[in-house]
Formats: C-alpha cells, sequence, structure tokens
C-alpha cells in the first residue's frame, strides 16, 4: 500500500520525470532488441547466402591407385549427400584449329568429361554463351584464344597419342571455374592462382574413348572426382555451420581411408561468412552499444535533474517517520516501474519497426534467438534504472541525515576526474591503442582456414570507446571551462538573447554551469553518435554499390559473345537505349606477358573514369584521373597488376613487351608497352592479373578494333527495366548482366545483406536521442529551477526578462553541443571507418556524408529545444502566487 500510494503520487505530481525515464529506459531497449534481433537473423542469411553461392559443395577426388568404384560406393552411401556425380579430367599438350587459312594452337588444357545433366543438378556451373547446351563444348577463354565458334573442328593433344578431333556444339562460360579446378587438399595459399586457360568439355562416353589409353600409359595425367551437394540442414550461425561442414568432410575422409580426398568448397564458403558474421557482431558493438549507452546517460541525467526534489521528498519523509528500508523501497519500486514500463514500450517498439522495416516483427530471427535477444534488452534497461534511481535513491537515504537533506548546498568542488585530467589521459590511450591496432593492418578478425575456431580482437575496441569517453569528458570540461571563465565573451555572446540582463544572466550560468555542462555533452553526444552512425552507414552503402559495380563493370553491362566482332559504333546504338545515360565502349583480350596469359581491358581513358565511377582506391600511384590521363598522353602506356609487378620486378617507366592476338592473321604477335602505374582492382577485371591499355593504341597495333564489352550508365534509372531493354536490342549475341543481379552474388555476405531497413531504425534511433538529449533534458533542466524563476519574478523580472534566461541557456547548450558533437562525430566516423577496414571492399577512398540527414538531425535538435524553451517560458508566465506554491 505504501509503495502503491507513492508511486500514484509519483505519476500525479512527478508525472515529467518518470515519463522521462522510461523513454530513455525505452530507448535502449528497443535498440538493443532490434539490432540484437537483426544481429542474428543476417548471421542465418550469412550462412544461407554462403550455402547457396556454391555451385558444387564437395569435391571428391580419387588418389593415385585407389579404385574409383570403391570411392563412387562410399561417396554415394555416406549420410546427407545427393546428387553424387563422376566428373573425369584429363590433360592436355593443346588445342588446335585451322580456320579461314590459318592455324591457331593454344598451350596444355584439360578435358572434362560432364554429363549432360551436370549443369541442371549443380546450378550455375555451366552457362551457355551460344551454340547448344550438350555435346563437344568449348570453354569461352579457349574460344577466343583459337578464335573458335560452334560448327569448328577442334584437335585435341594427347601425350604419347595421336591427336583426335571433335566438333564444337556450343560456347560456355565456367562461373565457378576457381572452385571447380582447385587443388584438392591443398591449403588455401597453394591453390592455383588461376584456373586452366584452355578447357573443352565432352560427353563422358566420348572422354573415355579418348582417355582410358591415355590413363593405361600415364596414369598421372587423368583424374577423377565425384561431385556431390550437401543435403542435411545446416545450423543457421555461419560458424556452427562451417564446423559441421568440416566435421563431415574429415569423417567422409576417415571412411575413404585415404581412397579419395573432400575438396570443400562449402566449407570454404562458409569460412569467410564465419569471419563476416563477426564483422556484423562489430557493427553491433560499434553501432549499437554507443546508442544504448547513449540512452542510458540520458535516463541518469534525467534521473539528477530530479535529485534536489527527491532529496527534499525523503527529507520531508523522514519527518513523518520513515526509515531508511522504506525510503529505498521507494527508490527500488520507481526503478522497477520505470524498468516495466520502459520494456514494454522498448520490445512493442522494436517489434513495431521489424514489421514495418523488415516484414516480420521477429526480423527474421528464430524464436529463441529473439527470446535471448529481448532478456538481454530487458536486462540492460533494468540496469539502467537501477543505476540512474535506484542507487541514487539508496546512496542519499544512506548518508543523508534530514538537516543535510534541506541544507543549502555551498559552492560544490569540480569533480575529481576534472582534477585529475581524466579525459586527457582517456584520449591518450585511444591514440595508443588505435595505433597498436593499426600495425597490424586493423585485422580485427582472424579467421584461420581449416580451423574451427575464430577469433576477435577486442583489443581495436577499446581505441573507439576510450576516444568516445574521453571526448564527452573533454566536451564538459570545455562547456565548464567557458561558463566559468568566459566572462565578457560568454556575456557578449547571449547579449542578443538576453538583451540588458547579459551579464545577470551570464553570472546565473556561472552558477548552473555543473548542470548546463552537463546538458551540453548529452547534446554532443547525441548530435556525435548521429553523425558517425549515418556516415559510416552511408559509406557502408556507397561501397556496397562501388563493389557490384566493381564486378560488374558498370551499373548494365553487355559481354559479346565468343566470335562475335562487334564494333566500338555498337556504343551509339545502346546510347540510344530509353534510360541510358552513357555508354563506354571496352576491349577485353588477352595477353601473353612472358609465358603468363593475363586479361587486357582496352579503355578509351577520356570516358571511362565517369562511366564506371572508378574510385582512387582502385590505383596506386595516383588518382584514378591522373593515370588516365598518362594513358590518354602516352598511348603505349599500360597499367599493371601489382602482382604483376612483383611477379617480373618492374620499375615504373620500364619498357614492357607483350603478345597479343593479331586482328588480320590470327597469330599472336609482339607488341612493345610501357610500364607507368598499379591497378589494384578494375571494373570487371579478375582480382589476380590484368592489363589496362588505351584501346586506340592497342587497336591499330593489331590491326583490330573489336570490343569485348559495352559498359553502361544508367544514372539514377533503374538497372533492372534498363537490363531488359538491351538485352531486347542486343539479342542473343551478347549477355546482358546489371548492378542488381551482381550485388547478389559478389563481395563478401556481410556487404550482400540488406541493411538499409537496419540503416533506417539506426537513424530513427539517432534523431530521437538527439531530440530527447536535447529538448527533455533541457526540458526537465528548467522545470527543476522553478524555484530560481519564480523568486526572480517575486523580484519583479518580467515575463521577457526571464525568457532571456530561458533562451541564453538554450541556446548556449544547443549550439555549443551541435558545433562540438559535429567535431567529435567526425573524428570518431574517421577511426572507426579506419578500423573496420575488413567490412568494406574496396576500402573506401573517402567518407560519403549524407547531408540531408545530418540537415535533419539539426533541425529536429532546434524544434525540440524550440519546444522546450517555449514550454519553459510560458511556465515563467503564471501567477508568482501560484508558482511559489506549487514548490
Amino acid at each position: 500500500m505504501f509503495v502503491t500510494t507513492w508511486l500514484t503520487g509519483l505519476l500525479r505530481h512527478r508525472r515529467g520525470r518518470i515519463v522521462a525515464s522510461t523513454i530513455g529506459v525505452a530507448i535502449a531497449v528497443g535498440l538493443l532488441a532490434t539490432i540484437g534481433a537483426f544481429l542474428s537473423a543476417s548471421k542465418a542469411t550469412m550462412a544461407a547466402r554462403a550455402s547457396s553461392s556454391v555451385s558444387t559443395d564437395w569435391q571428391i577426388e580419387t588418389q593415385p591407385g585407389a579404385d574409383p568404384a570403391v570411392v563412387r560406393a562410399t561417396v554415394k552411401s555416406f549420410p546427407g549427400l545427393r546428387s553424387v556425380t563422376e566428373v573425369d579430367f584429363g590433360q592436355t599438350t593443346g588445342f588446335e584449329l585451322a580456320k579461314d587459312g590459318s592455324t591457331q594452337t593454344t598451350g596444355p588444357g584439360v578435358v572434362l568429361a560432364l554429363p549432360s545433366s551436370y549443369a541442371r543438378t549443380f546450378a550455375g556451373s555451366v552457362r551457355t554463351l551460344s551454340g547448344s547446351d550438350t555435346g563437344v563444348l568449348l570453354a569461352q577463354q579457349t574460344a577466343a584464344n583459337l578464335h573458335a565458334a560452334p560448327g569448328d573442328t577442334v584437335t585435341i593433344g594427347r601425350q604419347g597419342f595421336a591427336p583426335v578431333t571433335v566438333r564444337i556444339d556450343g560456347i560456355v562460360d565456367l562461373p565457378t571455374a576457381d572452385s571447380f579446378f582447385q587443388k584438392v587438399g591443398a591449403p588455401q595459399q597453394s591453390q592455383p592462382t588461376a584456373p586452366p586457360d584452355n578447357v573443352l568439355i565432352l560427353p563422358p562416353a566420348q572422354w573415355h574413348t579418348f582417355f582410358e589409353p591415355v590413363a593405361a600409359a600415364r596414369p598421372d595425367l587423368v583424374t577423377t572426382q565425384f561431385h556431390a551437394d550437401f543435403a542435411q540442414k545446416l545450423p543457421v550461425d555461419p560458424a556452427a555451420a562451417y564446423s559441421a561442414v568440416i566435421a563431415q568432410a574429415h569423417n567422409l575422409e576417415l571412411k575413404l581411408g585415404g581412397a579419395g580426398l573432400v575438396g570443400d568448397s562449402l566449407g570454404a564458403e562458409l569460412g569467410k561468412a564465419r569471419a563476416d558474421s563477426l564483422y556484423a557482431q562489430v557493427l553491433f558493438l560499434f553501432l549499437g552499444v554507443p546508442g544504448a549507452i547513449l540512452a542510458g546517460l540520458l535516463t541518469a541525467t534525467v534521473a539528477a535533474s530530479g535529485a534536489d526534489r527527491r532529496r527534499g521528498d525523503q527529507a520531508l519523509l523522514r519527518t513523518r517517520g520513515a526509515t531508511m528500508r522504506q525510503l529505498v523501497t521507494l527508490g527500488v519500486s520507481e526503478a522497477a516501474f520505470v524498468t516495466i514500463a520502459g520494456a514494454t514500450c522498448g520490445l512493442g517498439l522494436a517489434a513495431t519497426i521489424g514489421a514495418l522495416s523488415f516484414g516480420s516483427s521477429t526480423f527474421g530471427a528464430s524464436g529463441v534467438t529473439l527470446a535471448l535477444w529481448s532478456v538481454a534488452a530487458v536486462g540492460a534497461g533494468a540496469a539502467i534504472a537501477a543505476f540512474s534511481i535506484a542507487w541514487p535513491a539508496y546512496a542519499d537515504a544512506r548518508e543523508l541525515t534530514v538537516a543535510d537533506a534541506r541544507r543549502a548546498v555551498g559552492r560544490a568542488r569540480e569533480p575529481r576526474w576534472l582534477r585529475w585530467r581524466l579525459d586527457a589521459v582517456l584520449l591518450v590511450l585511444s591514440v595508443l591503442v588505435y595505433w597498436s591496432t593499426s600495425r597490424n593492418g586493423f585485422k580485427l578478425v582472424l579467421a584461420v582456414e581449416g580451423v574451427p575456431s575464430i577469433s576477435v580482437n577486442y583489443w581495436a575496441f577499446f581505441g573507439p570507446a576510450l576516444a568516445w569517453v574521453g571526448g564527452a569528458l573533454l566536451l564538459w570540461r570545455i562547456a565548464d571551462t567557458v561558463l566559468s571563465r568566459g566572462g565578457r565573451g560568454l556575456t557578449a555572446l547571449i547579449r542578443p538573447v538576453s538583451g540588458g540582463l547579459a551579464g545577470t544572466v551570464s553570472a546565473s550560468m556561472k552558477r548552473q554551469r555543473r548542470l548546463l555542462a552537463r546538458g551540453l555533452a548529452l547534446v554532443a553526444l547525441s548530435v556525435a553518435f548521429a553523425a558517425s552512425t549515418s556516415v559510416f552507414n552511408s559509406t557502408y552503402q556507397h561501397q556496397a554499390e562501388v563493389d557490384a559495380v566493381l564486378s560488374n563493370g558498370a551499373m548494365v553491362t553487355v559481354v559479346e559473345s565468343p566470335g562475335v566482332v562487334a564494333d566500338p559504333s555498337k556504343a551509339t546504338k545502346l546510347a540510344g537505349i530509353a534510360g541510358v545515360r552513357s555508354v563506354t565502349a571496352m576491349q577485353h583480350r588477352f595477353a601473353y606477358v612472358g609465358a603468363d596469359l593475363q586479361d587486357l581491358y582496352g579503355v578509351d581513358p577520356t570516358t571511362i573514369v565517369q562511366s564506371t565511377k572508378l574510385q582512387d582506391a582502385y590505383f596506386q600511384g595516383g588518382t584514378a584521373k591522373q593515370l588516365m590521363a598518362k594513358l590518354a598522353a602516352q598511348p603505349d602506356a599500360v597499367l599493371l597488376s601489382d602482382e604483376t609487378v612483383k611477379d617480373f620486378q618492374l620499375t615504373q617507366g620500364d619498357p614492357i613487351r607483350l603478345r597479343l592476338q593479331d586482328g588480320q592473321t590470327k597469330q599472336y604477335k609482339t607488341i612493345p608497352f610501357t610500364y607507368v602505374g598499379i591497378a589494384k582492382e578494375f571494373p570487371s577485371a579478375p582480382s589476380d592479373s590484368f592489363i589496362v591499355a588505351n584501346a586506340a593504341y592497342v587497336a591499330k597495333a593489331t590491326s583490330s578494333n573489336a570490343v569485348g564489352m559495352f559498359l553502361i550508365d544508367t544514372a539514377s534509372n533503374d538497372s533492372t527495366v534498363v537490363t531488359a531493354r538491351v538485352q531486347k536490342a542486343v539479342g542473343t549475341s551478347a549477355i546482358v548482366t546489371d548492378i542488381a543481379s551482381k550485388r547478389r552474388k559478389i563481395g563478401s555476405s556481410l556487404t550482400a545483406v540488406e541493411l538499409k531497413g537496419l540503416t533506417k531504425v539506426e537513424l530513427g534511433f539517432a534523431l530521437v536521442l538527439a531530440a530527447a538529449a536535447s529538448g527533455l533534458v533541457l526540458w526537465l533542466g528548467l522545470a527543476e529551477r522553478r524555484r530560481t524563476f519564480a523568486i526572480a519574478a517575486a523580484l519583479g523580472a518580467t515575463p521577457r526578462q526571464l525568457g532571456g534566461f530561458v533562451w541564453s541557456e538554450a541556446v548556449f547548450v544547443t549550439f555549443g553541443g551541435m558545433l562540438l558533437g559535429a567535431v567529435m562525430g567526425w573524428a570518431l566516423t574517421r577511426m572507426i571507418v579506419k578500423i573496420l577496414t575488413g567490412v568494406f571492399d574496396p576500402p573506401p577512398s573517402a567518407l560519403a556524408v549524407p547531408w540531408g540527414y545530418l540537415a535533419l538531425v539539426v533541425a529536429i535538435t532546434l524544434v525540440a529545444v524550440a519546444v522546450a524553451a517555449t514550454a519553459a517560458v510560458r511556465g515563467t508566465r503564471r501567477p508568482t502566487i501560484e508558482m511559489l506554491r506549487d514548490l
């Protein structure tokens, strides 16, 4: 009964404090529950995407001397596998094609035996470019080397045996060639840097006719594999799924007893996803936890704003016989009420956000996971309420007597942290931790291939954490210094607002500097949180788009099929399609650097930068514009990959001689070039070795201006719609890909996860925190000083003069907090983006600033302050007797 009466009285007479505290707890619970549930759902999405991105889960390779029939029987009987298909590999001395009076030859290659059902069984493993999808199929690059097309006859060389001839039925692409031709059983560092350049596919019966004699004489030239899919349901967490798949692979190898090794492509993809899942966890810590802490500080500030009144209430209760135990019980009951109300509102808010932003109130997470995160979020809310309400009530009840509670407080001493310069110490430690983390290249997540356990370098978190706390204390110190020592400067600053009472208002603000400094620091932290979160998310989304453009080449890319000679003038036709802003033609040839065959891209240096949105981060030794200008000014200039420069010990300016196929004779000829720079990445280029050259020079030197692809910029138009129009225009002569489909296939699984919904949630919470920190805290602080305003009114102060006090404090807290918060937010964002380099692929060359959102933050903050100050000013216009009666 005693507790109920107390809570009822609080709701009647201290309603503002209770509601504000509840809001603070609700924000913390809602934010943690939302981001936590999304994190769990994201991990499940990462595991699912990793599994779906693998065409062939396992490749079981028969070892020398083992019986393939035994391996086949063991694999087919292994539980959890399906679609077991035999694939045979035969080494060839090369291919040859005689056509149009000339003969084209290639180096060594591989001849595969694939059943006609393979492409259907293992979706995405084989893609038909032209001709039939069954029969004798030639890989795209091999077709380019031989200048072959469907219907041509190709000769296959066999080591120690006479060559055989086949008629080409179709040209195909092998999208998963890297994993398809993996070195089974070898660690990642020992894997081939690139798949074979020359590949031909035969029906199994024809393959066995050609290569069984080779296998009998040279068994080392023939290999048999069994490709299988993993059928059983995997855990939703990538790390757990990785451990399960690795364990199953080891179990199968044990049953094979050395007769076969497992090439675990599924495990390799899950291994990447488990690292990305930890990066998602890192993002939660960097983006979610600060918001929850800020909500806790808001609640603590709200509770602290009524500290004097609480002490007065306790003193009054003591005079009426209340014991310390009863006083503590009242504090705990208030904290419990705030926890229950705030947790209910916070969980309801999280469910509403999930339904509106993600289409599910559970965010796609499992029931158990959602329950765990809800309990954790409520626990955090309870801790905030206990720290902000229950603990101060307990401390006051234990330490203060009735006389102490009613005695006027004299000049307060500076906080210990201010005297000990704790802010400077924390900032110095932050710089040291940041420097220490940078020494290992900001590698936060360590995932060793083949080892189930992964680790996170949590030490790196201390850098931003210490910067956050030290920055907040520094802002407090700056505000306190300005208020205590500002003197004439502060008076001049507030004169436009307070008029002739500027000196008096300045003196009043100096006496209230602890409260004002705390309010300014909280506003600054809210602005810094909003700024750092929004800039990071904007940069993240921008880099995800850059990653997709890098892999696809442009918003929409047209890739010509082998055998089709496309003229650069085709770009004019494509440019006329609705939704197309610009088109750039790009050559795709193959050039020999010594004995190494590499992709060569001939570009127009004057248009390529804009059409493909080249980033400075792609290049070394200059910006994108600078290096493209070199290609334009020096026609024989080339950009090489970093790997090529290291392998061939090149120095900038060195002349190099590349062998390219002549457009007339179809023979490879030597062409001189000059190495002028490094291209670490390039649109549509492979990740290892490639060459970027001037298209006009290549066309002149090879007597051919044939174009391999067209890069289309759609501006802000829907790339999917434009793709359909382009595909209709080019027909079956080319493959058209767009950034939307490429975005689903490339990059880290973390980048592939759609974060726009979560971004809206985070930014929404940041807006609420900014508004609450500025408006709510200011209003409560002014409301708690009604005694001061009442006394001033009794002494003859007019409402306009009282308004000068209110607006002066509002201007100082708001504009000072926004200015200092912007500086702190900029510094924290740069630190966070640098530390989280592993999240971005490729790393950003500059921050992407969402000016529109930041303007909205400023506007909402100003509106909240204006509403709070206006309410406080109206309160001062009440009759003096009525104000004094309420105190």
